[in-house]
């Protein structure tokens, strides 16, 4: 059900509100100054803090805070709580469920899905070019279909299902934002997608990660069925829509800032910085919390069973921590963003995304070193979880 308009940020915010989409750096400035931890009864209610020091106080606290419900938006109605470790879990779970998934994000299975990243944003440019357009859709084209397919490639699912993929993502994160049935039904098929996987698998193994989980142990125990589906789930939509902003928001970054596209072609030395950059100026994901036990954030009362968003993009531009942190700097030396989330749920895939956000702006740059935003272009930006452009229309020179 659609929202109405937010009057007062402070008392009544709304994360899907239009305007809180397409720049919400304002408001934070505002509440920063105001009521740096805003809260409303909307959508079921939250608390939203706005400054690095009180995100990073709740993401530490495992004590009065629990992952157990890390949705932003409440669960559709009648919904079973969706468990997907190791996201979901505390400790002393989350660190064993860590555990069993550290080693596919090795420096050396990342260093082999490098491989396969350049040869997936080689196809897409190929692709844009053979068009013959001077157009194209730096995100439809180009940036969404990149960790579909590498998550895809990991887990040992058919890379070819990558339009369905995408649409339980666009479902959970975009679509479904005013309407939960949209996101339990996408809920379901995934499950159910995966569920056949491991029937699959049960009469022909894989060298993948799904075949891994299902011979990996815990405590001595194998996973439940349970477990596994919910790795996957999360494994799957974690590696979708994240990657996909950020690498939208660093391309539509660049054709809106020509200075900094220009340095970084003449200075590729930089792309390291740029990436980290573009993490913390446009960090696409926010997570949830909920209280556990009663408690007092900066001088706020949170009792048990409210639900707090980790504001890591507000954390992210809070000029306590970042000087000029509402300007990008893609040579910044400074920069403890915490993009990946902080605390001992940190994204255990921060360095695959880091990896394809490398990869793609390098492959982009080197075939349209020159390209700008096309004119009249009307850049939609979504997600109340999962924060990025979702057209980036640009005009492309050879």
């Amino acid at each position: 059900m659609a929202q109405d308009p937010v009057q007062d940020w402070a008392t009544d915010f709304d994360v899907g509100d239009p305007s809180y989409e397409a720049n919400p750096y304002e408001i934070w400035d505002e509440l920063r100054e105001s009521c740096p931890i805003a809260h409303t009864e909307r959508r079921g209610g939250a608390f939203l803090p706005t400054t690095y020091d009180d995100v990073a106080a709740i993401a530490y606290d495992t004590e009065h805070f629990s992952s157990r419900r890390t949705n932003v938006l409440p669960e559709p109605p009648g919904a079973t709580l969706l468990v997907a470790p190791p996201i979901t879990s505390d400790p002393p779970f989350h660190t064993k469920a860590r555990r069993v998934l550290l080693s596919y994000f090795s420096p050396k299975n990342i260093a082999h899905l490098e491989v396969r990243t350049r040869e997936v944003c080689a196809e897409l440019l190929d692709a844009i070019e053979a068009t013959g357009e001077p157009t194209a859709d730096a995100a439809g084209d180009f940036a969404q279909h990149i960790p579909v397919r590498i998550i895809a490639h990991m887990l040992g699912i058919p890379e070819e299902d990558e339009a369905m993929f995408t649409g339980w993502a666009v479902a959970i994160f975009q679509d479904g934002v005013d309407d939960p049935d949209i996101v339990r039904d996408a809920i379901k098929e995934i499950l159910a997608y995966f569920e056949q996987q491991l029937r699959d698998r049960r009469v022909e193994g894989k060298d993948d990660l799904i075949t891994g989980l299902m011979a990996a142990e815990m405590d001595g125990d194998p996973l439940t069925d349970k477990h596994i589906l919910g790795t996957c789930f999360l494994l799957l939509m974690a590696g979708i829509d994240t990657t996909w902003s950020g690498i939208g928001s660093s391309l539509w970054h660049l054709a809106t800032n020509p200075s900094d596209r220009d340095r970084l072609v003449a200075e590729p030395e930089l792309m390291a910085s740029a990436v980290e950059e573009f993490l913390r100026a446009y960090s696409p994901v926010t997570m949830a919390r909920e209280v556990v036990a009663d408690v007092e954030v900066n001088g706020c009362p949170m009792s048990a069973g409210d639900k707090v968003l980790l504001n890591f993009p507000a954390g992210n531009r809070d000029p306590v921590k970042f000087d000029d942190a509402d300007e990008v700097i893609i040579d910044r030396q400074k920069n403890r963003h915490f993009a990946f989330g902080i605390g001992i749920h940190r994204c255990l895939g921060s360095n695959v995304a880091r990896m394809e956000m490398k990869v793609a702006i390098e492959t982009w740059l080197d075939r349209f070193p020159t390209f700008e935003l096309a004119e009249e272009a009307e850049v939609r930006w979504g997600g109340a979880q999962v924060r990025g452009p979702r057209e980036v229309p640009v005009t492309l020179h050879p």
